[in-house]
């Protein structure tokens, strides 16, 4: 792609008011053209569907440069470009990764032969930090400003006292830390694996799914849907109950919903399966002409000819309800490039131990508390200029700083730019681009607990409830207890002070109904799932030393269901958060709370603005290939201009390309 100067001031033509370029279909339209057919796919009878439609639709091989008839037209040279930055190639194809980890933790930037520039980088994520560092190495002069006036790192945000944020105490437990943002990193990363490994920091197993005392697979945990409660094993050998009760067809009674989806997948993933070289990239070009247009729920109906009561289970159990809406190509992307048995990975100490030591590499470069508020280029001098604000927290006074560069790497979200007065303004494409990437909410609720009882078997909860007084093991499991919340907190390892009077009330005022006990979860690590507003639960893959205790994440949710937990002042989504979690596991997991929990919405950070650019159909075509293209002096890195957003991984992917960018402009 190639960079443009600064943008010139198109003349509006009277019969295309919007200056859209001749051919482009914007994603709006790609989605309304879809509404005939999502209404036609929904009316055929669920009977109707044989037990063989997911897995006998295949994908017409589409001719280059042109789309099946029912698609809106995506450019096939676009095609190419966005399956490149899937795959992370260069125009010929050949793979960029290898020379970016050489880049990142080996040789640095090559030698240029041209002078060091003053270079400002905005915003201080993982790609600001990584970006500025490899830039100071090669000579350049590098300033960062980081609206946060209390710490770097963006979406990579730990929980935790101390810290390079010297942050105060999160939860009763002073030892206990927990992930408000990245909290896993695939083993098929190899940016981040390898920057981690040079940095001197050590992985440890992050169990996606739970794992037994010897660390074996158990799955343990469980699925709550429709009011049936399933070990997910148990769900995987014989799935009748939760699938009856979506009332999917007679075929599908007996197929897991992980089955489903792959049988679904299985004919786009025969454009790319067993592909190299400029044959895999073509391949992903057509899957990105071919369906690039459509949603995941199209896509399931018109294409897997999937019913509404499928999509339905599919959706639920397969975490796939938030992202009917959104792009296919970003669920299919992620089960493309993170096979099954992918291994993932954590940090003992949190995600934050990262942002530490690459915060410590340019903690001299970095100016804390400066918002950018409008950028300007000056193409007569040759410079831009990033003029920014301080929060004015605590009393101090609001502070202006102007910060003037040669050349600028911009990485804040785009939906933060958007409110960043750009002058002379951008080209119609990068604006286009600015205004419309979508973002997605993200919530989590987290609550800490004086005792991992998810480990617990049924022995334990005995001795553990028995100790705060004998029988109560019984009143719980006969549903004998009382109903007023006056037993959170009542394990005597639970310390006192955090429990509020509110809590209790709310609690108890939304605590579930039904009064039975499911047996002891008895798992470590993994994550059951729900149809409650809590929707998924994770439970920490390992204790942490020297504590008895251990913070769950209660809640993780995503679109519309993100964005109903962000109604709740951050107080009352704790007990409604533990209610959902009494109805998951068993209403005596009260008994330990102690009172504390963390809460992260990245929709109402001030810094993030979402949680991640999560794309509409016909977005990778329409906006994408203009996302990170220079304009100018200024260019772009940040999660957001890779395929990968919300990846650590796309980050620094952003961060090595756009350092060679600068690095080597003329």
């Amino acid at each position: 792609m190639t960079g443009r100067r600064a943008a010139r001031v198109t003349p509006v033509n009277p019969q295309n008011p919007r200056n859209v370029p001749h051919g482009t279909a914007p994603a709006r339209r790609a989605v309304l053209a879809g509404t005939a057919a999502l209404a036609a796919a929904s009316a055929v009878p669920a009977s109707a569907l044989p037990a063989s439609a997911a897995a006998s639709s295949p994908a017409p091989a589409a001719a280059p440069g042109r789309a099946p008839a029912s698609a809106p037209s995506a450019d096939w040279r676009t095609c190419l470009t966005v399956a490149r930055a899937v795959l992370v190639r260069d125009e010929d194809d050949e793979p960029l990764v290898p020379r970016y980890l050489d880049i990142l933790v080996n040789g640095g930037l090559p030698r240029s032969g041209r002078p060091p520039r003053r270079i400002l980088v905005v915003g201080a994520g993982p790609a600001g930090l990584t970006a500025a560092h490899l830039l100071r190495a090669a000579g350049h002069r590098v300033t960062v400003v980081e609206a946060n006036a209390n710490r770097v790192g963006g979406r990579i945000k730990t929980f935790r006292t101390g810290g390079h944020e010297n942050a105060a105490q999160p939860f009763a437990d002073p030892l206990q830390y927990a992930e408000a943002g990245a909290m896993r990193i695939p083993g098929s990363h190899p940016l981040v694996t390898g920057l981690v490994a040079d940095l001197g920091l050590t992985l440890r197993p992050f169990h996606l799914v739970d794992v037994d005392a010897g660390g074996r697979p158990a799955s343990r945990t469980w699925l709550l849907v429709n009011g049936v409660r399933v070990r997910r094993a148990d769900y995987a050998r014989d799935p009748r109950a939760v699938n009856r009760s979506f009332g999917v067809p007679a075929a599908y009674e007996t197929v897991p919903a992980a089955q489903i989806v792959r049988a679904a997948l299985a004919p786009v993933r025969a454009e790319i399966d067993g592909k190299e070289g400029s044959a895999l990239v073509e391949g992903w070009a057509r899957v990105i002409q071919r369906y690039g247009h459509m949603s995941m729920y199209r896509f399931l109906t018109d294409e897997a000819k999937l019913d509404e009561r499928t999509v339905d289970l599919i959706g639920t159990v397969e975490n796939l309800t938030s992202r009917l809406h959104l792009t296919f190509l970003h669920s299919f992307v992620n089960a493309a490039l993170i096979s099954p048995d992918t291994r993932f990975h954590e940090l003992p100490g949190g995600s934050g131990t990262l942002v530490d030591a690459l915060y410590e590499r340019v903690r001299d470069l970095v100016r804390l508390d400066r918002r950018a508020t409008r950028i300007v280029q000056d193409e007569r001098r040759r410079t831009v200029t990033v003029e920014t604000v301080s929060e004015g927290r605590d009393g101090a006074p609001v502070v202006r700083e102007s910060f003037t560069a040669d050349l600028a790497v911009v990485t804040v979200p785009f939906s933060g730019l958007r409110h960043i007065p750009v002058s002379p303004p951008f080209s119609y494409h990068k604006r286009r681009a600015v205004t419309e990437l979508h973002y997605d909410a993200a919530t989590k609720v987290l609550l800490e607990f004086s005792r991992r009882w998810w480990e617990f078997d049924e022995d334990d909860w005995r001795r553990e409830l028995d100790a705060i007084r004998p029988g109560l093991h019984a009143d719980y499991r006969l549903g004998r207890t009382p109903t007023d919340g006056s037993l959170i907190g009542a394990h005597p390892s639970v310390p006192r002070g955090h429990l509020t009077p509110a809590q209790r009330a709310h609690y108890a005022a939304c605590r579930p109904v039904a009064r039975d006990q499911p047996e002891a979860a008895g798992v470590i690590g993994g994550g059951s799932a729900t149809d409650n507003p809590n929707r998924f639960a994770y439970q920490p893959s390992h204790p942490v030393e020297g504590s008895g205790g251990g913070v769950l994440l209660a809640s993780y949710s995503w679109a519309d269901d993100a964005l109903k937990w962000d109604s709740f002042d951050d107080a009352e989504r704790y007990p409604r958060a533990l209610a959902g979690l009494a109805e998951l596991y068993g209403q005596r997991v009260e008994v330990f709370y102690t009172g504390v929990g963390r809460t992260q919405s990245w929709m109402r950070d001030p810094y993030a603005y979402g949680e991640a650019s999560v794309l509409l159909p016909g977005q990778h075509t329409e906006l994408f290939p203009h996302v990170r293209g220079p304009e100018g002096r200024l260019h772009f890195a940040g999660c957001h201009t890779s395929v990968k957003p919300a990846w650590i991984e796309g980050a620094l992917e952003s961060a090595v390309r756009v350092a060679l960018e600068v690095h080597q402009a003329g």
